[in-house]
C-alpha cells in the first residue's frame, strides 16, 4: 500500500516535493517500477482525505509539489506562534526590494534602487541570504550590473502555486500599497556605518592636506579664507 509511504515523503520533506521525486524513491526503496497513475490517486485520496477532515492541515499542491499547510482557519494562531517565535523576519524594505524583483525580474539592483530610492545593498544581501532570491545573470548594458530573480523557495514561502498567482498590479490602489516606506533599523545603521566611514576618509585626506599645508608655513585656517 503506497498511501503510507507517500504520506511520509511529504512530511518529512523541507520543501514541496514533486512527484517524480516521490517515484525516484519509491522505486529505489521498491527496487522496482512504480505506475505513476497510482501515485496520482493517492495523492488526490489525500488530498480530500485532509481538505474533508477534523484536520488542522491539508495536503496542497504548491511550487511544482506537494505540502501540508495549516488550514486558512488556523491562520492566524499559526501566524502568531511564527510572529513571536520568529527573531529574523523579512524588515518592509527588504520585503519593497523583494517585490521590485518579484514584478520586474530579472532586474539590477541599479532600477531597484532607482524605483525605491535607497540603496539596496543590504536588503538583497538579506535576500540572498534568506535564499529568497538568485543570481540570474548579468544585464548586456554597460558595466554588465549583476541581474536578480526570485527563487523557488520565493514561491514556497508565500504559498505560490506558480509566479502567474502574483497578485495583479492594477489590484493595488491607494498609498497603503506604494513602495517608499522608510528603510529599517538595520539599514539605517549600516548606512550610517557607511556614512561614517566616507566622512573619516574625507577627514583623512583633509588632515593629510591639512600636514602638508603647516610644512610650508600656511595655516588650514588661512587656506579656507
Amino acid at each position: 500500500m503506497l498511501s503510507p509511504h507517500i504520506e511520509s515523503l511529504i512530511f518529512s520533506a523541507d520543501r514541496p516535493i514533486s512527484r517524480d521525486e516521490i517515484l525516484d524513491c519509491l522505486e529505489v526503496t521498491f527496487e522496482t517500477q512504480v505506475d505513476t497513475g497510482e501515485i496520482d490517486q493517492v495523492l488526490a485520496d489525500l488530498r480530500e482525505r485532509y481538505t474533508e477532515g477534523p484536520y488542522a492541515f491539508e495536503l496542497v499542491e504548491i511550487a511544482g509539489g506537494y505540502q501540508f499547510m495549516t488550514k486558512p482557519a488556523y491562520h492566524a494562531t499559526a501566524h502568531t506562534y511564527l510572529r513571536q517565535s520568529a527573531r529574523k523576519r523579512l524588515s518592509a524594505a527588504a520585503l519593497e526590494t523583494l517585490s521590485i524583483i518579484a514584478y520586474r525580474q530579472p532586474v539590477p539592483k541599479s532600477e531597484m534602487e532607482a524605483i525605491r530610492g535607497v540603496s539596496c545593498d543590504y536588503s538583497i544581501q538579506k535576500l540572498l541570504e534568506k535564499e529568497l532570491i538568485i543570481i540570474s545573470g548579468r544585464s548586456e548594458t554597460v558595466g554588465k550590473p549583476l541581474l536578480y530573480s526570485t527563487s523557488e523557495k520565493f514561491m514556497d514561502y508565500f504559498g505560490l502555486k506558480s509566479m502567474a498567482d502574483l497578485p495583479k498590479l492594477k489590484d493595488f490602489k491607494g498609498p497603503e500599497e506604494e513602495i517608499g516606506e522608510a528603510p529599517s533599523a538595520d539599514e539605517i545603521q549600516m548606512e550610517m556605518s557607511l556614512d561614517r566611514r566616507a566622512v573619516a576618509e574625507v577627514l583623512d585626506d583633509r588632515d593629510d592636506a591639512g600636514n602638508q599645508s603647516g610644512d610650508n608655513g600656511v595655516s588650514d585656517r588661512n587656506e579656507e579664507e
